[in-house]
C-alpha cells in the first residue's frame, strides 16, 4: 500500500468561513498560501469564483460560466500566507461560504520551455501534483508544458479573453473526448487534445483554439495517499457504492458518465451531522446555494448513501478525490511512497 511522505493539508485544505461584507477580511486556516483559490457563497444562490497567482489577485473566473476573466475589484484581492483576503462583494464575503485552496509553486513562476508552445508562466509544484500554466494559443495544434515530471490525469482549461467553455480532459475517458465544466455535457466526440494523451511533460492542444487565445491550464497529476482520479460504478442503493481512494477524503468532486447530470462538490468542512456523514453538496456548473447530500467520507474512500441519479445510480462516474488525511501505520505517522 502506497503513502506520501508529506501532510495532505500542507498542498490542499477546505475552509468553512461566514462573511460580513466588511472589507478587507482575511479568509485563514488554510496552513499554507494557496496559489488556486476556489470560493463559493454557500448560503444562497452565487457564482463560484476562482482565482490564482499566475493570473493574479483580483482575475476573476467563473466555473458555472462561460464568460471571459475579468477584474473582480472587490473578490479575492491578495493570496497570503494562511489563505487570501477578500474585498465587499457579496458573491465572495456575504455569509456562509467555502474556500477550497490549492498549493502551487506559492510564486507566478516561470515559463516552461518544454513544448512547441512556451507558457507565460507555469507555477509548479510537483511533489502534490497540481500546477497552473498560462499560456497563447497559435491556431495550430501545439503541445505545452506543464511542470509535473509525470503525466496528468486531470487538466482544466479555460479561454480567459471572450466567451469560452470550461474544458476538461480526465485520464479515464481518454483524449478522444472532452467534457465540459461549466455544463452537464459530457464525453463530447472531439478533438481538443488532438486525440493525444499527455506525457511526463507536456499536455497537447488541437487547432480548435483560435490564434491568439489566451488560455490557463490547471494540471493534476495523482500522488498515491493524497490524490485520485478515476471513476467508479454506481449501484443505485441507499447502501451505495464504496469507492477505494487510499486516503480519508477532504473533497470529492464527481460526474455522472453523461450528459443531464451536474457535477457535485462534497468536502468535509461543510457537514453539520458531526461524523464521517457528509451532508452537503455544491454544483459547480450552477450557482446554487448548498444541497443536500449523503456520502461517507470514510478513513480510505468514500461511500454513497444516495439512490440520487446524479451521485448513485446504476451508471459509471469519473471522479477526483484529495485528502484529509492520509492512511498511516500503526504508529501513526504515514508510510513512505513506494
Amino acid at each position: 500500500m502506497a503513502y506520501i511522505t508529506f501532510q495532505p493539508k500542507d498542498n490542499f485544505n477546505t475552509v468553512a468561513w461566514t462573511g460580513t461584507s466588511s472589507s478587507p477580511l482575511n479568509v485563514t486556516g488554510f496552513g499554507f498560501q494557496p496559489d488556486w483559490v476556489w470560493n463559493k457563497y454557500r448560503a444562497g444562490a452565487g457564482d463560484h469564483q476562482v482565482y490564482d497567482v499566475v493570473r493574479g489577485a483580483t482575475k476573476m473566473i467563473i466555473p458555472n460560466s462561460s464568460a471571459a476573466e475579468s477584474t473582480n475589484a472587490n473578490g479575492v484581492t491578495a493570496f497570503i500566507t494562511d489563505g487570501y483576503t477578500v474585498g465587499s462583494d457579496l458573491n465572495v464575503n456575504g455569509g456562509a461560504s467555502v474556500g477550497w485552496g490549492w498549493k502551487a509553486a506559492n510564486s507566478q513562476g516561470s515559463s516552461n520551455t518544454d513544448g512547441s508552445i512556451n507558457t507565460t508562466y507555469t507555477s509548479a509544484n510537483p511533489t502534490a501534483g497540481f500546477s497552473i500554466s498560462k499560456f497563447t494559443v497559435t491556431g495550430s495544434t501545439a503541445t505545452v508544458g506543464h511542470g509535473l515530471g509525470v503525466a496528468p490525469r486531470w487538466i482544466l482549461v479555460k479561454t480567459l479573453a471572450g466567451t469560452g467553455a470550461w474544458q476538461m480532459y480526465h485520464a479515464s475517458i481518454g483524449p478522444t473526448k472532452y467534457a465540459e465544466f461549466h455544463t452537464n455535457a459530457f464525453a463530447t466526440s472531439s478533438g481538443r487534445w488532438n486525440d493525444t494523451a499527455p506525457t511526463s511533460s507536456v499536455f497537447t492542444i488541437s487547432n480548435e483554439w483560435s490564434n491568439g487565445k489566451v488560455l490557463v491550464a490547471y494540471c493534476f497529476a495523482e500522488k498515491k495517499g493524497f490524490s485520485k482520479f478515476n471513476t467508479f460504478k454506481g449501484n443505485n442503493s441507499a447502501d451505495g457504492s464504496f469507492v477505494y481512494t487510499g486516503f480519508k477524503p477532504g473533497f470529492v468532486l464527481l460526474k455522472r458518465n453523461d450528459s443531464g447530470y451536474s457535477w457535485a462538490i462534497v468536502d468535509s468542512k461543510r457537514s453539520t451531522t458531526g461524523s464521517n456523514l457528509t451532508d452537503k453538496y455544491l454544483i459547480p456548473d450552477t450557482n446554487a446555494a448548498d444541497q443536500s447530500a449523503s456520502v461517507d467520507l470514510l478513513s480510505n474512500g468514500f461511500k454513497l448513501r444516495s439512490q440520487a441519479g446524479g451521485f448513485n445510480a446504476s451508471a459509471t462516474y469519473v471522479y477526483m478525490a484529495f485528502a484529509e488525511e492520509p492512511l498511516v501505520s500503526s504508529n501513526n505517522i504515514p508510510a513512505t511512497a513506494r
